[in-house]
């Protein structure tokens, strides 16, 4: 039993050493400040700022930063795969290339995901704890995406913000 454990555990070394040499994801690291950023394209405090750059855009913007351990398969994978589908979900460096209509919705998913306390993932909070939410800064995010859903309904027609049904 003793020879089987101690070739197990060889062989899943082994594994683990042989896909280290697997091509990384690339990395989500474009610094640059669009003109696409929400930042930019929507007035946004310096708190709610610092909010979004602590909890949020390490997965829903085009720049992470990266833990020491990003580089280790399989993790890499993992959090590769997860980012792809924050920005696919909403991109803060993107945001100013949505619709009228996405805009909308995205800032009304912010609240209800605030709100339920959804966001972040309780996986990212886990390892960040510095990027869970207070009661606090879960009010600035809120009132924050309220005010600009409240100047989008006044500025725009009600049938280019929501789908009628």
């Amino acid at each position: 039993m003793k020879r089987f454990f101690k070739i197990f555990f060889l062989v899943i070394f082994a594994i683990f050493i042989l896909i280290q040499l697997y091509p990384r994801p690339k990395k989500n690291n474009d610094n640059s400040r669009n003109t696409a950023d929400i930042a930019v394209t929507f007035s946004t405090p310096a708190d709610v700022q610092n909010i979004l750059k602590n909890s949020c855009n390490d997965c829903h913007s085009n720049y992470t930063v990266y833990p020491w351990y990003s580089s280790i398969q399989p993790v890499a994978w993992w959090l590769g795969d997860h980012i792809s589908e924050g920005k696919k979900e909403l991109n803060f460096s993107e945001f100013g290339t949505y619709s009228l209509r996405k805009k909308y919705k995205k800032f009304d998913e912010i609240i209800k995901e605030v709100e339920e306390d959804k966001m972040p993932i309780e996986d990212y909070t886990n390892i960040h704890s510095d990027a869970k939410l207070s009661p606090e800064e879960k009010a600035i995010l809120i009132k924050w995406a309220t005010f600009h859903q409240g100047e989008m309904k006044r500025l725009y027609p009600a049938d280019s913000l929501i789908r009628k049904k």
